[in-house]
């Protein structure tokens, strides 16, 4: 039977006929089975992004049990990571003298946004779990530089999955860099509040973005695109957004879409005075925004597929009383990830670290789970399962 597969779906003993979707001009000299995880890796760094396999040739062995899944089918790995920090990195330092410009009254200089998006969406797709994963495991004390930065990547990631044209996703990234410029027009108290905010504290919030408006529409360069995205990111469908309350139908496509990352970053992100939500429940209220009609349900499901159950970059607890790293997406089986083990719960030590495709072996994920939560650092955990590389 011939059946289409993502590059990230391919294990050794598939045979490959052709390729189906790709961003360049690579063909294979012969349709063939996949012999090693370096092969995969070669159609990956290709972009190579969908083939079409026969199921019926794929070898035996491919179904073994094994615990220990080969080092070289991780997605990610040192270099992108690395890759995907420093245009993280980088994208903060932009947004701090956009905000600094913004503060002072200067007009924006839309080139260098446009180059680190460029950056960016070039990252996703060649390696798009490394900016995820980077989103995930970044610190608490940067939430205003980082929040534009992380919509940013998210409505990338989300555009490429759901196939948007290279064009439009540049306008929709530069949109969603810009989206939050104007906070820095608010005062400190309101905007960085730990609690609460009052009614006559949330007016003056809700203001930012008509500053952004303003500030936007003023930059040269910009496209229609980016203002229009940047402009809608707070509306919602049954009218009850701001600022100015656009409902239904006159919400685009790509209004709802920037909503949607807008939200699940706020949702996501831990802050000096809160700790984020976990995926699974920053899904939840998702789908209970849409339901009462504020979100566009269909994109709410798509965008949750995208990011996936257990995100790359995030910590699960296994039943074997393990913690452990999601290193690889299984879109087949989601809830069945390969993760890398490094933690014993009850033990409280580290153990060796192990790969693990939890789609051929009895253990399984009993809930996602913060570093916080069991007194460890995060950045800590993945420098020390990336020392490996």
């Amino acid at each position: 039977m011939l059946i289409e597969k993502d590059i990230s779906e391919l294990t050794i003993g598939h045979y490959v006929v052709k390729i189906i979707k790709q961003e360049g001009n690579f063909s294979l000299t012969a349709a063939g089975h996949i012999k090693s995880y370096a092969v995969v890796n070669h159609l990956k760094s290709k972009n190579v992004y969908r083939v079409l396999i026969d199921s019926s040739k794929t070898l035996k062995s491919q179904s073994k049990k094994s615990t220990i899944a080969p080092t070289k089918t991780l997605v990610i790995n040192v270099e992108s990571l690395k890759e995907a920090q420093e245009i993280f990195n980088e994208s903060k330092n932009i947004q701090k003298k956009l905000f600094h410009d913004a503060l002072s009254g200067s007009t924006l200089d839309l080139s260098p946004v446009i180059e680190v998006t460029n950056k960016s969406i070039d990252a996703i797709f060649n390696s798009p779990d490394s900016l995820a994963c980077i989103l995930n495991i970044r610190e608490k004390d940067h939430y205003l530089l980082e929040h534009s930065v992380a919509v940013s990547v998210y409505i990338t990631l989300f555009s490429r999955y759901l196939g948007l044209e290279r064009n439009i996703i540049e306008q929709l990234s530069i949109g969603a860099f810009l989206h939050d410029i104007g906070k820095i027009k608010i005062p400190d108290e309101i905007l960085n509040k730990p609690g609460k905010l009052t009614d006559d504290e949330f007016t003056i919030m809700k203001t930012h973005a008509n500053h952004s408006i303003d500030i936007i529409k003023a930059t040269p360069g910009i496209s229609a695109l980016s203002l229009e995205v940047a402009t809608l990111h707070h509306e919602k469908l049954n009218g009850c957004g701001y600022p100015f309350q656009v409902k239904g139908d006159d919400i685009s496509r790509y209004g709802r879409m920037i909503s949607i990352c807008d939200i699940f970053d706020a949702l996501t992100a831990t802050r000096v005075y809160k700790e984020g939500f976990s995926h699974g429940k920053s899904f939840a209220i998702l789908r209970e925004l849409a339901n009462q009609e504020q979100l566009d349900r269909k994109l709410v499901d798509q965008f949750i597929k995208c990011v996936g159950i257990f995100p790359v970059g995030t910590l699960v607890q296994l039943e074997s009383n393990k913690l452990a790293l999601v290193k690889v997406r299984n879109d087949t089986d989601p809830l069945n990830p390969q993760v890398h083990s490094f933690y014993h719960v009850e033990q409280k030590h580290f153990l060796d670290k192990q790969e693990i495709d939890l789609s051929i072996t009895t253990d399984r994920i009993v809930k996602g789970v913060r570093a916080e939560e069991f007194d460890l650092d995060m950045k800590q955990i993945i420098d020390m399962l990336l020392m490996e590389g």
